[in-house]
C-alpha cells in the first residue's frame, strides 16, 4: 500500500533535515511531498537538495493557509494513504508501518501518539478533547493519515480557517462515521514550545481556533469535557491553567474578527448561489 506523507512548512530550516531523515527509513512504498510556503530561510534549499538525492522526496511551493496548501500536497498524491506531519516534527521508524497496519485492519483515519519535547512546562499541556461520536476530533494533523478517497470525500482541509483545520476534518470525518482509531505505536516526536512567546503565541491562537469551530459548526460545549479541561492532571504543570487563560483571550478576540469573517462567508456564498 503507497503512502504520500504531506508536509506544510515555512522556515523551519532548523528542523527539516531531521524530519527527512526520519522518513527516508520508513517502510516503502512510499513518498514525501513538502509544501514550502516561500521560507526565508533556506527551508526549501535544504527540501530542494533531498529530493534532487531521493527519488521518494519531492519539493513545491506554494504559500496558502496550512489546510488550502495540505489540499494542493494532496491532489498531487500518488498514494491511497495521505498522512500528515509538520516540519518540527521527526517519525518514529515505524510510524508509517503502523498507519499501513491499521489501514489494512479496515480503519479509514489513524490518528497517532505525539509525543511532545522542549521546556516541559509547555510540552506537557495536554489536548481538550473535542468529543464526537465516541471518538476525539481534536488529534493535530502533525500526527494523523487518512484514507485518500476518505478524505476527497469528506471535502479535505476547509482552507477558511486560520486555525482549528485539523479539528475541523477530523469533526468532519467522525460525523460522517468513518471508521477512526488512535494508535498510539504511530509515533510522531514533536518539538513544543520552548520559550514563553512562543508558548503565549500558540496558546492565543489555540483559543482563536476554537472560536472558529463554533462558527463553522454551533456550540460545540456539549463535546467538551468541562472538569478535563480545568483539570490538572498527572504529569501536567499549572502552565495549563496558564493556557487556558490566553486562550480564552484568542477565543475571545475571534469573536470580533471571526464573526465579520462568517458573515462575509455567508454573503459571498449567497452571491455564488445566485449564479
Amino acid at each position: 500500500m503507497f503512502i504520500s506523507v504531506i508536509i506544510t512548512v515555512k522556515n523551519e530550516a532548523k528542523n527539516i533535515s531531521y524530519l527527512l531523515d526520519s522518513l527516508l527509513v520508513q517502510e516503502r512504498p512510499f513518498e514525501v511531498i513538502v509544501v514550502d510556503a516561500h521560507s526565508t530561510d533556506g527551508t526549501r534549499d535544504i527540501a530542494q537538495d533531498y529530493a534532487s538525492r531521493y527519488n521518494e522526496i519531492h519539493c513545491i511551493s506554494y504559500d496558502q493557509t496550512r489546510g488550502e496548501s495540505r489540499n494542493y500536497g494532496v491532489k498531487l498524491a500518488k498514494g491511497e494513504v495521505v498522512a500528515f506531519t509538520d516540519g518540527s516534527c521527526i517519525a518514529n521508524p515505524f510510524w508509517l508501518k503502523e498507519i499501513r497496519n491499521k489501514i489494512l485492519e479496515g480503519y479509514d483515519v489513524i490518528a497517532g501518539n505525539t509525543v511532545r519535547f522542549g521546556f516541559k512546562g509547555f510540552s506537557n499541556v495536554g489536548r481538550v478533547e473535542v468529543l464526537l461520536n465516541g471518538g476525539d476530533a481534536s488529534f493535530p494533523t502533525c500526527n494523523i493519515a487518512y484514507r485518500k478517497e476518505v478524505f476527497m470525500k469528506i471535502g479535505g482541509f476547509d482552507p477558511w480557517f486560520k486555525e482549528a483545520e485539523d479539528v475541523d476534518i477530523n469533526y468532519r470525518a467522525l460525523d460522517s462515521g468513518t471508521r477512526f482509531v488512535y494508535d498510539e505505536n504511530a509515533i510522531i516526536y514533536h518539538i513544543g514550545s520552548e520559550t514563553l512567546p512562543s508558548f503565549i503565541k500558540k496558546s492565543f491562537w489555540y483559543g482563536f481556533g476554537r472560536k472558529e469551530l463554533e462558527i463553522r459548526h454551533g456550540t460545540l460545549w456539549s463535546n467538551y469535557n468541562i472538569l478535563d479541561i480545568i483539570r490538572i492532571r498527572k504529569g501536567e504543570s499549572w502552565w495549563k491553567l496558564v493556557r487556558l487563560g490566553i486562550a480564552f483571550l484568542g477565543y475571545i478576540f475571534c469573536i470580533f474578527v471571526g464573526r465579520k469573517t462568517e458573515t462575509k462567508e455567508r454573503l459571498r456564498k449567497a452571491k455564488i448561489s445566485q449564479h
